[in-house]
């Protein structure tokens, strides 16, 4: 749930909660596509997913590479998403005079569609098992960092070859923590362009007040456009669009790309998340709040350029937040301590087994105790690349210095297989803002300074004499780098060129990044390498106690999911499954009409012309999490019923465990989008691709 807000929760778990560590119950899962749950599927639905079936889904499926999730709905490149996944790009398109965030935007004709400026779009094509040529990289008696950086290497290898045989984009998976590797080939696009886009008071009504709750009344929806050779692309993969919508109670599935779950932690790793990680960021999360609405609060133009950096801020605390307390709950940390003493237990009893994975937790244990040792000095350098231009700048010389080296010695995302995409984003024209660098880059040397001391030899390196505020204003003014053309010739120039360059960013990048490096080296080595042998040990151990028809974290690749369209009680209270149009209007007047709960003019004038009894949001119980946003919902028969765009209050734990006694995934239904194109947005041609009339 991309940009989605929420208030806290405490969910008080049961034992009928089940975790990755487990054989799947009720509607739990993500599950990959190449392994999905048929069995379970025909267990409790009656309904088995045919080799077809999911092909066509998987290939009508698209990842955001800005985050997010969406699906092609016409054989002429139509793509639906959330209007919050579309965000960042829309931001990007809008000037002071042109607001396509508050305004929204229609295409009149395909010509008119905007090109996106550092867009790109993947389609899962094809995945392949490359886990023994991977794991065969480490030998016997290496060291984990050894091991570590010899399978890092053989996975650059076959990223490469398959690409050139290919042609296609292709990225080595690491599943199951380090247990299995599957080879994923991806249809890359790079031209993409915006076609449809609602005002953000109808695709984000309720704003932070009414985020992470339910009943919703959100139109999160936004349309892209793929186009190759400067053509809409044709293609025989697209989800057809159901004019029909869903039931209370019918079977849905959501194909999606979740960014991240962590279900099959240690207890010691869940720990070291309660009490170093979340804590750390969500303190630099509340700081970086404040900094930001100081900062909207000078102008409207700062608010302008700040408010889509804002509202992901108040995300990610607010999410962090649910995060602890998940792991503050005695019930949850209960449930986990019991599921890996059974585990352990089982391989404890066998001599064997004991040998190869009895050991794997404790190294696990080890290696969190020496991370705090270089935890906050270590994550402070992703601070600094808040400021857009110190990122340019540090791409730029890490690229100079990574490209002249063997594909597989360096580092990965430098690797040939990410090159297009790194390019895309170095040299991408979109607007980038004077003060809003500078706020940004003030925030982080001042988050160094807050965190190490102003004495620290780093601190007082980076700050080089000045206050925070004005080293970033020097760094900021003094950069060249904000023009592309500056960019790119630093970028094809390598070593030479960066060493003869004395712009003020790049010089600050290559001061502080030998620094950067080795507590990076540090990180992949004592604790990345260690994780990596002991958790692909720990699966290996849960695949011979439980089998391996169990789904593995997320990890921002395709997965299926699964679950019904089912209200639920909160409070004593029923939760009726669907809102409708008729509700948001009276939610609208409740509110008074008064921001976040005001409507665009047109949804006030056009009111009369509205079927109220429209079905609008949504829902379901399938199992989903940040990066799912904007994946379809579809039925059996693959028809888009929905769009994901958010989870309720009670669904903020499922990074760690799910539930679906409460917890919920919310969407927009597709009866509500076909609604207001017609009525609202006057977008008679956009409903005939979508639903494929005349």
């Amino acid at each position: 749930m991309h940009r989605r807000m929420f208030r806290t929760l405490l969910l008080v778990l049961t034992l009928s909660l089940a975790t990755a560590a487990m054989p799947s119950r009720a509607d739990e899962g993500m599950w990959l596509l190449n392994r999905p749950p048929v069995k379970l599927l025909q267990q409790r639905y009656g309904f088995e997913p045919k080799a077809e079936w999911l092909q066509h889904l998987q290939k009508s499926c698209v990842r955001f590479n800005l985050g997010g999730s969406g699906s092609i709905v016409s054989p002429d490149g139509l793509v639906v998403t959330n209007h919050h996944v579309g965000s960042d790009v829309l931001e990007k398109l809008s000037t002071p005079d042109r607001n396509l965030l508050e305004d929204g935007f229609l295409a009149a004709k395909r010509e008119d569609e905007l090109k996106c400026p550092d867009l790109e779009l993947n389609v899962l094509w094809e995945i392949e098992d490359v886990t023994e040529r991977v794991t065969a990289a480490a030998t016997a008696g290496m060291s984990a960092a050894d091991a570590n950086t010899a399978r890092r290497k053989a996975i650059i290898t076959i990223e490469e070859e398959a690409e050139k045989k290919s042609g296609m984009d292709c990225q080595v998976v690491t599943l199951y923590q380090g247990a299995r590797y599957h080879l994923y080939h991806y249809q890359r696009f790079a031209d993409v362009r915006l076609v449809m886009a609602p005002e953000r008071q109808i695709a984000f009504f309720g704003g932070d007040n009414d985020n992470f709750e339910y009943p919703r009344f959100d139109l999160d929806m936004c349309f892209f456009r793929i186009y190759e050779n400067d053509r809409p692309l044709k293609t025989e993969h697209y989800l057809k669009w159901s004019a029909a919508g869903a039931k209370d109670g019918e079977l849905i599935f959501v194909l999606g790309h979740p960014g991240r779950t962590q279900r099959q932690n240690t207890v010691d790793h869940l720990r070291f998340l309660r009490d170093v990680h979340l804590p750390t960021h969500l303190n630099n999360l509340w700081r970086r709040e404040v900094q930001l609405a100081v900062f909207m609060g000078r102008g409207e133009e700062n608010r302008r350029i700040a408010l889509e950096e804002y509202f992901g801020v108040q995300n990610s605390r607010k999410a962090y937040t649910g995060m602890m307390e998940g792991l503050h709950d005695p019930e949850l940390m209960r449930k986990k301590v019991a599921d890996e003493k059974t585990l352990r237990s089982t391989v404890a009893a066998d001599p064997e087994n004991a040998r190869k994975w009895g050991e794997a937790w404790d190294r696990l244990a080890e290696a969190m105790g020496r991370y705090r040792e270089f935890y906050v000095r270590y994550r402070l350098q992703a601070a600094l690349s808040r400021c857009r231009l110190f990122d340019v700048a540090r791409h730029l010389v890490r690229l100079a210095d990574e490209k002249p080296k063997p594909n597989a010695e360096r580092l990965p995302e430098y690797s040939d297989s990410e090159l297009d995409s790194l390019y895309q984003q170095l040299y991408s024209p979109a607007p980038l803002y004077d003060e809003l660098e500078i706020d940004r880059l003030a925030s982080a040397l001042s988050l160094f300074a807050e965190m190490l001391g102003g004495d620290d030899p780093t601190v007082v390196r980076i700050l080089d004499g000045r206050s925070p505020r004005h080293r970033a204003e020097q760094l900021v003014r003094g950069a060249r780098i904000k023009d592309v053309a500056e960019r790119r010739k630093l970028g094809e120039g390598g070593k030479e060129a960066i060493a003869a360059c004395d712009d003020a960013m790049i010089r600050f990048a290559a001061s502080v990044d030998a620094e950067a490096r080795a507590l990076r080296k540090r990180y992949e080595d004592e604790i990345e390498a260690v994780q990596r042998a002991s958790y692909a040990a720990i699966a290996e151990a849960r695949f011979a106690r439980y089998g391996e028809d169990m789904y593995p974290d997320a990890t921002f690749t395709l997965r299926l999911a699964f679950g019904t369209i089912r209200g639920y009680e909160e409070n004593g209270r029923r939760i009726p499954a669907f809102t409708d149009f008729a509700g948001l209007y009276q939610r609208h007047k409740e509110r008074g009409g008064v921001a976040p709960f005001d409507l665009p003019d047109r949804w006030l004038e056009r009111k009369d012309k509205l079927n109220p009894a429209t079905p609008y949001n949504f829902v379901c119980t399938a199992d989903i999490i940040g990066g799912n946003s904007g994946s379809p919902v579809v039925n059996k028969a693959g028809e888009v019923v929905g769009l994901i765009f958010d989870g309720n209050i009670q669904s903020l734990v499922f990074d760690f465990i799910y539930t679906e006694e409460e917890a919920r995934a919310v969407a927009v239904d597709s009866r509500a989008i076909i609604e207001a194109l017609k009525t609202m947005y006057d977008a008679p041609w956009l409903v005939k691709e979508l639903t494929g009339t005349k």
